[in-house]
């Protein structure tokens, strides 16, 4: 009986850092996905909230090599500057002659230092690094030239299958048998390929240069490296992946589709787990870098994007879409509000139906309503602006009430001008502030004036025509308009009369 060792986390890792120095990671990021049917590279696409080259980076940067390489082509400065910020130096194939020929290309960057090489697909973004980190191991355990990663699919339809060398668990690969070439009982195999390798390199260079385009499409494949070395007696095993969802690929929209579903699951189950109510959890996407705090309360349909921190014990209510901002505890976002890049502190009500432009602080306490437009501005500690009104390039001093309509004519034609508003101002409905202007402390503004000058400390600002009643207007006034209708009445059967009369024929000339 094999018995197993249990090791602690810290010994775990260290055990994982020691043998990742001698590896490097090369992911294949050349290919252009005719199948996608895009004009955009493959591993451009997004899903999960990034694209697929980057979360593989991200995961390959995760397991502490000693370089990671993406070999790129199709769109190649594109795909460097995806993977550049996350310390993945681009290597150029120029033309793509296939997957044994991109490992030849990244030969002289890897060098001679690195004694084993962990090739992953830029389009294999749902791998996890304890997976990798898992082959690798088997890889060094088992003194293989090859390592692959494979799994069992219920429908293995499209995949290259393992045929292993007997049937005992962990049994060598014998071959990798593409779909096409199946037959008789190996149609029955529902083990495949995944196209994640690890090779020993000095096993491997030999094996490339003996690679030859044998095949409709004249490039050189790694499975042919693979083939070769079992030829030549060395070893070759199969890792099984515990996930056979980690090893999906994204060759069309569908599988594109699959993955982005995938992803949005991983996190929602990572968020319940951490203490996040969800209502409908599939309706509710989310991008890999967000935060949630326990206790808060996700309604359906709703987004929250990019670098989004939400706290504890917030309510974000159904359809609202939050991207880039902060969010502190027990804020409450009302249905269908649009957020982006702000920072809301506690307490905060917002919407619904309001709309946070890049740049907005809303202080602790202020209440944002409906219809509400607020763009690079603050709002300090309980503000309230309910209804209809835009806010931009302002600062509003706490405790002010902006009444409903109100606008700041933030912008003159060429520049924006900032608006001022003090402490425990009034403004009343449909005043229109137009800046560069400053409102003092506890003034007041009327209702439907247009501010151009400044409003001293507890003053009555009035901007608007003076009211004039006209007393007998109303009535003096349908006199008017129903003598008009009494004369038009009263043409009209003349013009219908005139109209009758048929035209008099003209005489004969005379002769």
């Amino acid at each position: 009986m094999r018995h197993s060792v249990v090791k602690t986390p810290a010994e775990s890792e260290n055990s994982t850092a020691m043998a990742s120095s001698d590896f490097v990671v090369v992911i294949l990021a050349a290919g252009k996905g005719t199948r996608l049917r895009s004009s955009r590279a493959k591993v451009l696409h997004r899903a999960g909230g990034r694209t697929l080259v980057e979360h593989v980076a991200r995961t390959s940067r995760s397991l502490g090599a000693r370089a990671v390489f993406a070999i790129v082509g199709h769109q190649a400065d594109e795909v460097t500057t995806a993977v550049a910020p996350l310390g993945v130096r681009g290597v150029l194939q120029q033309p793509q002659r296939g997957t044994g020929h991109a490992m030849l290309v990244a030969r002289r960057a890897i060098g001679s230092r690195a004694k084993y090489a962990l090739v992953v697909p830029g389009d294999a973004p749902l791998v996890r690094a304890e997976t990798l980190r898992g082959l690798m191991r088997a890889h060094q355990a088992g003194s293989a030239a090859a390592t692959l990663l494979s799994a069992h699919l219920a429908d293995p339809t499209g995949y290259g299958r393992i045929v292993r060398k007997h049937d005992a668990p962990g049994a060598p690969v014998q071959a990798i048998v593409e779909e096409s070439a199946l037959s008789g009982e190996l149609r029955g195999i529902t083990e495949i390929n995944s196209s994640i390798y690890c090779f020993t390199l000095a096993k491997l260079w030999p094996c490339l240069a003996q690679l030859r385009p044998d095949n409709l499409h004249r490039e050189l494949y790694l499975t042919d490296a693979i083939a070769l070395l079992n030829q030549q007696g060395e070893t070759v095993l199969a890792q099984v992946a515990a996930d056979p969802q980690e090893v999906l690929g994204c060759n069309t929209r569908a599988e594109l589709a699959e993955v982005d579903r995938v992803f949005r699951e991983r996190k929602r189950a990572a968020l319940m787990e951490a203490g996040v109510t969800f209502q409908l959890p599939e309706s509710v996407l989310i991008d890999p870098e967000v935060e949630v705090g326990s206790d808060t309360v996700l309604e359906p349909g709703v987004q929250l994007l990019g670098k989004t921190r939400v706290g504890r014990g917030c309510t974000i209510r159904v359809g609202s879409v939050i991207s880039d901002s902060l969010l502190a505890d027990n804020v409450v976002v009302e249905p269908y509000c649009v957020v982006a890049a702000s920072r809301l502190a506690p307490g905060v009500v917002l919407g619904p139906f309001a709309r946070l432009r890049p740049g907005a602080d809303l202080r602790a306490g202020a209440h944002v309503g409906n219809f509400v437009e607020v763009k690079k501005s603050v709002l300090e500690e309980g503000v309230k602006a309910m209804h209809l009104s835009y806010l931009g390039d302002a600062r509003v001093g706490r405790e002010s009430n902006i009444g409903a309509g109100t606008i700041t004519c933030n912008y003159d034609g060429f520049r924006k001008l900032p608006t001022t508003i003090g402490k425990r101002v009034f403004v009343g409905s449909d005043a229109t502030l137009v800046a560069p202007i400053k409102v003092d402390d506890g003034a007041y503004i009327a209702a439907g004036s247009t501010i151009t000058d400044k409003v001293p400390r507890g003053a009555l600002a009035i901007a608007r025509g003076r009211q004039a009643n006209k007393p007998g207007w109303v009535a003096k006034r349908r006199k008017e308009i129903a003598a008009a209708e009494a004369a038009r009445a009263r043409s009209k059967p003349r013009r219908k009369a005139a109209a009758s009369r048929k035209p008099r024929k003209p005489s004969r000339p005379r002769r």
